[in-house]
C-alpha cells in the first residue's frame, strides 16, 4: 500500500480523534483483563474465554464482558 503524502494529510486529520478511541480502548482492554484475572466467577464462559473475548474483539469485548460476563461478586 502506498498512501502517499495525500493519505498522510488524510490520517492527520483523524488522529484528534483516533487517538483518545485508541487510548480509551487500550485502557478498557486492560482494566477488563485484570479484572477477569482477579475474579473466578463468571455468568457465562470461564477465564480463558473472557480474556480472548476481551483481548480480540477489541472495543467490544470489554463492553460485553462488564454487561453480561461478570458474575457476582
Amino acid at each position: 500500500m502506498n498512501f502517499g503524502v495525500n493519505g498522510l494529510d488524510q490520517i492527520g486529520e483523524y488522529l484528534p480523534f483516533l487517538i483518545p478511541v485508541a487510548i480509551l480502548e487500550i485502557l478498557l482492554a486492560v482494566i477488563a483483563v485484570v479484572h477477569i484475572c482477579k475474579h473466578p466467577n463468571y455468568r457465562f464462559g470461564n477465564k480463558a474465554l473472557w480474556i480472548v473475548i476481551a483481548i480480540c474483539l477489541q472495543l467490544v469485548g470489554p463492553v460485553l464482558y462488564f454487561a453480561i460476563g461478570r458474575g457476582d461478586e
